[in-house]
């Protein structure tokens, strides 16, 4: 026989309506008698029933978290397996479960989205990037459901999102190389409807334009955050006519194909060409050389964002819009002055 609530209420001497108030962990209950009925809970192995806690206190304890599209990518990058990592350990000790969706394209994932929402499988939603005009950030703000960005909104500047500073990094790391000596410095790019590359893109721009060197845009490439992507625009790279002694690649997957198709092509690294990554996950120090890369505290960017979101479902007074990460510089052997 199943063990109910009211066994629960029998043995540890309480009305069943207290051992419902423990369960949703009621501050009117005394921590000796919440203990005492957890004891009995554990003893008898009673599991509460979620759906029906659920229905009683209106939430669901799960976190909803929307994954870039498309799902292929995704999978291929550290740095989302990183985010994830931060976002689910700091869910499971908040006591909140994680519920993951996406979709091929925009109208799939917005539905998707819609589904949670309306369907109150979730407390609260975590989107892992954002785009211009973007329509999950629309639809939740019109709902006023409670969700946190990672990254940045050009459109709503009042939202809770955590991100780094983008730009600044992305200019730090490019005056680093100008002053080894590096006047030729190329940028691979991920897609360019991502806020993160645009602001990258901009730390890039603002790097030269301050050092007094061209912005040379057959210098700029844009791709996908794969291998694949990497190394067909390395071959553009190579087909120039004067190549770039440097370059800032915005992700380590990026950086990490441009070295392998370098050296596929005969050319070395950094001998030949200097190569700066992203996000400095453990690509970049199982790569050979040694990438250099901007870590952007990728597992804390996940904590926090938790951290954000539960204050945003529990309405404490939390308020603040922009959470910034700071970032460093990591400095390693794909880095070098140039030749000439």
């Amino acid at each position: 026989m199943a063990v109910t609530i009211i066994h629960v209420a029998e043995k540890a001497g309480v009305s069943p309506s207290t051992v419902s108030r423990v369960i949703s962990n009621d501050s009117r209950i005394s921590q000796k008698t919440s203990r005492k009925v957890k004891k009995v809970m554990e003893e008898l192995g009673y599991h509460p029933n979620t759906l029906a806690k659920s229905l009683v206190t209106k939430t669901t304890n799960n976190i909803g978290i929307v994954l870039p599209r498309p799902a292929d990518e995704l999978f291929q990058n550290q740095f989302f397996s990183e985010i994830i990592r931060g976002i689910v350990t700091k869910a499971a000790a908040s006591s909140y479960d994680v519920l993951m969706t996406t979709g091929t394209n925009a109208q799939e994932e917005v539905r998707a989205v819609e589904r949670l929402v309306r369907g109150r499988n979730v407390d609260g939603i975590i989107l892992l990037s954002s785009h211009k005009d973007d329509d999950n950030i629309s639809f939740l703000r019109k709902k006023k459901f409670p969700f946190v960005l990672v990254g940045r909104s050009e459109d709503y500047t009042d939202i809770t999102s955590v991100d780094n500073d983008n730009v600044a990094a992305a200019q730090s790391i490019t005056e680093h190389l100008i002053k080894l000596g590096h006047r030729k410095i190329g940028l691979v790019s991920g897609p360019m409807e991502l806020t993160v590359s645009k602001d990258r893109l901009e730390g890039y721009r603002k790097a030269l334009l301050e050092a007094s060197l061209p912005l040379d845009s057959s210098y700029i490439f844009e791709g996908a955050f794969t291998p694949e992507s990497a190394a067909h625009i390395t071959e553009q790279i190579i087909a120039l006519s004067e190549r770039p002694t440097a370059i800032v690649a915005i992700d380590d997957v990026l950086a990490f194909g441009i070295i392998r198709s370098l050296w596929n092509n005969g050319l070395h690294v950094p001998e030949d060409c200097s190569v700066v990554g992203f996000n400095n996950t453990t690509l970049s120090e199982m790569c050979l050389p040694q990438i250099s890369s901007v870590d952007i505290g990728t597992y804390q960017m996940g904590q926090s964002t938790v951290q954000a979101l539960i204050q945003r479902i529990k309405g404490d007074g939390f308020d603040q819009a922009r959470i910034i990460i700071p970032h460093q510089l990591i400095w390693r052997d794909s880095v070098r002055p140039p030749e000439h």
